[in-house]
């Protein structure tokens, strides 16, 4: 097998879901370092093409062109500008509200709402009946190849205009308030249970089961700003999700 038939073997099981960048082995997220050295050989393979569109000019190696869907696919990509890039995958039952983009090597599982303006980034792994409000951005991770791209798990609400980057793990039923950025270097205080929640060996930021975190902040500890009364950004786990947290944050089906 060639190069260029490997690139484009692989990008067709990443589009069927048969490959992923990043999978869950036990409890611990594990990165196929493979898969993305086989994408970042499409942007060597390629040639620049115009892929413009009416009044808009696209301009991109025309080994990433955007997908294309059918009804059979059973995903709702709402008219009005929005984009999925080849060899990432949607599941049946995803929708996506415009103008949205998912990037290469994505991966969105069923019953997922992303919502308008959100970015879902290369190599994202995102997972059931997430919702993903509008304007929120999840980082794409292409490089370094061994790097963990953003992760987040089932059944987690982020609210408008996040921004969950670098790595970040969000692990199951988590809720992320309104305007909360998550990365490697925002240490998260656990207003529950006490403590900073940092980047761990390998340089991910965990966010735990159930958390509920807002935007916050932290007093500086010394210096002229601590002088001054300055504070850092900080998000703050103010609980872990209950009855009354799904249930002001659950989507009716009838609506889906």
């Amino acid at each position: 097998m060639t190069e260029k038939e490997k690139f484009i073997q692989t990008i067709a099981d990443l589009e069927s879901g048969k490959v992923r960048v990043a999978e869950k082995v036990g409890d611990e997220w594990k990165v196929n370092a493979w898969v993305k050295e086989v994408i970042l050989s499409g942007f060597r393979l390629g040639s620049l093409a115009d892929m413009s569109q009416g009044q808009f000019p696209f301009f991109d190696k025309d080994t990433f062109p955007t997908r294309s869907f059918t009804a059979e696919n059973g995903v709702r990509i709402v008219p009005g500008g929005s984009s999925v890039r080849r060899g990432a995958y949607l599941a049946p039952s995803v929708i996506m509200m415009p103008p949205a983009y998912v990037n290469v090597g994505a991966y969105v599982d069923e019953g997922t709402m992303i919502d308008s303006h959100a970015l879902v980034g290369s190599c994202a792994q995102v997972g059931k009946h997430v919702h993903l409000s509008a304007a929120s951005q999840l980082g794409g991770v292409l490089e370094p190849v061994g790097a963990l791209p953003v992760i987040i798990e089932d059944n987690v609400f982020i609210g408008g205009n996040c921004g969950i980057y670098e790595g970040t793990v969000v692990k199951e039923n988590a809720v992320i308030g309104t305007g909360v950025i998550i990365n490697a270097s925002t240490a998260i205080y656990d207003a529950v249970n006490g403590g900073y929640i940092r980047a761990n060996e390998n340089g991910q930021i965990v966010v735990p089961a159930g958390a509920v975190v807002v935007a916050g902040s932290r007093p500086v500890s010394k210096g002229p700003g601590a002088e001054q009364g300055i504070h850092l950004y900080c998000p703050v786990i103010v609980k872990y999700r209950d009855e009354k947290t799904s249930g002001s944050i659950t989507l009716e089906d009838m609506l889906r």
